[in-house]
């Protein structure tokens, strides 16, 4: 790909190099038409190595489309892990639910300087939670409020990720 935009590179500087030795002993008129041609040239050049370009992603596509390789479909550049009976997938369905349940008695509500605070305390999602350590590390956080310090995880962005919390 590289070299074909090199090497069209390399014949544009020529054919302009040539071009302007003649226009330089033509008069106006053909500096004109010079100026012209080169551009519709560029242009034309630009143009092909876009298609050409294109052309070889599609090829690279149709070549990768539906190619199985030991456990795993590879489709458009992707590899996907091939699909689970039934009976599997119902029980990670229920596993992947389970793990995004937040237990009730982790919720805490916070008064500080700028407002109240809803947030899950760290300590105990570590005691109360089997998949503490697995939560989105960008919702930690530490505030500050009229009791003390306080860490945990805000409670929006722990619902935004997905989570929610536990009835019951």
């Amino acid at each position: 790909m590289y070299h074909k935009f090199i090497a069209t590179i390399a014949a544009l500087s020529i054919a302009i190099t040539g071009l302007s030795a003649t226009s330089a002993a033509a008069g106006d008129r053909n500096r004109d038409l010079a100026r012209i041609a080169v551009g519709v040239l560029g242009v034309a050049i630009v143009g092909k190595i876009i298609h050409d370009n294109n052309k070889d992603r599609q090829n690279r596509e149709h070549a990768n489309q539906g190619h199985v390789n030991r456990g795993h479909v590879v489709t458009r550049d992707r590899v996907q892990p091939r699909p689970l009976p039934q009976k599997y997938r119902e029980q990670k369905r229920h596993q992947r639910q389970d793990s995004k349940l937040l237990p009730q008695s982790c919720f805490r509500s916070y008064d500080t300087r700028r407002g109240q605070v809803v947030m899950f305390g760290s300590r105990c999602l570590q005691k109360n939670f089997r998949h503490a350590n697995r939560l989105p590390q960008h919702c930690a956080q530490t505030i500050r409020t009229f009791q003390g310090t306080r860490s945990g995880y805000d409670a929006r962005c722990l619902r935004g990720a997905g989570y929610s919390l536990a009835r019951g």
